[in-house]
């Protein structure tokens, strides 16, 4: 292994611990004070998010071949659209405190997506995303039980 890939592997892995020890600081303290607050205030309503990445605790990174294909918007009164993929959706989003997220079931068409999809991915782990943080204008979604993390990034609204 070159050099250059044991630096960015240990960038990667130190990146990971300080977004995941973000988000657990975030849950604890909302836990500690057992704040519950309205979707529209998690600081998530109104804004539109494409996927960047997903890296998974195992060192596994998988990038969209077309970021526009796998969107979340955030809607007021915990509504959320969504694209995964072929398909798109609708669903709702409750946050318990700061930095706290769970997505509920996600009603989706049911087109077959193309090889190489992450569709499949993303839905099964749906129900699993339980916290946020947002840092750089990029939006960190962590899955429970250190089961990844999925990278977005605002969707530009100027491109037709």
């Amino acid at each position: 292994m070159t050099p250059r890939i044991e630096i960015r592997r240990k960038v990667a892995l130190t990146t990971r611990v300080v977004i995941v020890a973000s988000l657990a600081a975030g849950v604890a303290c909302a836990a500690q004070r057992g704040t519950s607050i309205a979707p529209e205030d998690a600081g998530l309503a109104g804004t539109a998010w494409q996927l960047v990445k997903f890296q998974g605790s195992d060192g596994l990174t998988l990038m969209p071949d077309d970021r526009g294909k796998y969107t979340i918007e955030f809607g007021d009164s915990g509504q959320l659209t969504a694209r995964v993929d072929c398909n798109r959706g609708r669903g709702t989003w409750t946050s318990e405190g700061p930095n706290q997220v769970q997505f509920g079931a996600l009603a989706l068409t049911r087109a077959l997506c193309p090889p190489g999809s992450l569709h499949d991915q993303i839905v099964r782990q749906w129900g699993n995303v339980r916290s946020f943080v947002i840092r750089d204008r990029h939006l960190f979604l962590a899955l429970i039980a250190d089961g990844g993390i999925y990278e977005l990034e605002p969707v530009d609204r100027t491109t037709p």
